[in-house]
């Protein structure tokens, strides 16, 4: 007489050994710490940069917008901004999630580029002064 389970497969066969269940779990666990470390753990990273970089946007902050729009920031709230555009001093209000990059701080970039903007000037004064001589 057939046995009826071993038709459909579901005979109670014992393992070889008990080694194939650990290994399983091992590789299940190996897998699961490759997807952490490669994949979760870094976008997590981004995410809170991102976050920080959103937070610290201020008023007078050169932005870009995630669909590629350039102004300055005109007035900031709690989940908004005003976006100033340089073209008619056009005003549009964004989501703060909206902010792709901030390309220059406000009060801070300003006063960098005046210092480097003055250095260069004297060194291009002095550079014409010594081919005059």
């Amino acid at each position: 007489m057939i046995n009826n389970l071993s038709i459909f497969g579901l005979t109670t066969a014992a393992p070889a050994g008990g080694i194939s269940a650990y290994s399983s779990i091992i590789m299940l666990v190996a897998m699961f710490a490759i997807f952490y470390f490669v994949l979760i753990r870094p976008q997590k990273k981004k995410d809170k940069e991102i976050k920080q970089m959103r937070d610290s946007i201020s008023i007078g902050d050169d932005v870009i917008t995630i669909g590629g729009i350039h102004g300055k920031i005109a007035k900031v709230s709690d989940e908004t901004i005003v976006l100033e555009l340089s073209h008619g001093k056009q005003r549009i209000t964004f989501s703060k999630w909206a902010i792709g990059s901030v390309d220059k701080k406000g009060k801070e970039s300003n006063s960098k580029e005046v210092v480097e903007t003055e250095a260069i000037e004297e060194n291009s004064s002095e550079d014409t002064k010594k081919d005059d001589k």
